[in-house]
């Protein structure tokens, strides 16, 4: 816990969970939806690791490195919405991840379809009512987020097209995972995160 904590201390410092003349509904609307984003990243985090073991088993292990990143990633994700949540006294809520393990092509085109809705319609949403709230604290949490699953979205379409072409050796078998925001690399390493300016000596690697 303290770790975790660590992580996201330095952004709730700057930017405390406060809401000046904001909307009380989009307020309490903007809570619901740090649940929700909690329960999806904490359900991606376990699913991208189960994923990351059958595309091993399966032979594909810059896949199953891609998965184990972006695994890590969401778990800094959840556990910033819990941070944000716990500023305000609520308890993240009990997440029992359910999902179903396929073929390596069918858990990256089910990856794909996750990611897509993020980018386009669930964070966009989170933001527009966390923004109509004025909590900038969980603006900053749904931001880091949504930027992420961006590059999620990339890294796996380039990672299916690359295994459905029979191609895989194309794609990156190392990552970095920034441990503030989750922003994922798979290239070269920026001395500090793009996203929220974490140093990478702070980052995770996956290799």
């Amino acid at each position: 816990m303290l770790k975790l904590m660590t992580l996201v201390l330095p952004f709730m410092l700057i930017f405390p969970a406060m809401v000046v003349g904001g909307d009380t509904s989009a307020k309490d609307q903007t809570i619901a939806d740090l649940k929700a984003a909690f329960t999806g990243e904490t359900t991606a985090s376990a699913k991208y690791a189960a994923y990351a073991k059958k595309a091993a088993d399966e032979g594909y292990m810059r896949v199953s490195k891609l998965f184990e990143a972006a695994s890590k990633s969401e778990s800094f994700h959840a556990a910033n919405h819990k941070a944000v949540l716990e500023q305000f006294g609520i308890e993240a809520p009990a997440v029992d991840p359910k999902f179903e393990v396929k073929s390596t092509i069918e858990n990256l085109q089910d990856a794909i379809n996750g990611e897509s809705y993020e980018v386009a319609t669930m964070y966009p949403e989170f933001l527009k009512n966390a923004a109509a709230a004025r909590i900038s604290i969980a603006s900053i949490s749904l931001n880091y987020a949504y930027e992420t699953e961006k590059t999620h979205k990339a890294l796996y379409t380039k990672a299916l097209q690359a295994v459905e072409a029979g191609a895989e050796e194309t794609i990156s078998g190392k990552y970095a995972v920034c441990s503030t925001c989750g922003n994922t690399y798979d290239a070269s390493v920026p001395n500090r995160c793009g996203l929220c300016m974490t140093s990478k000596d702070r980052f995770v690697y996956i290799a």
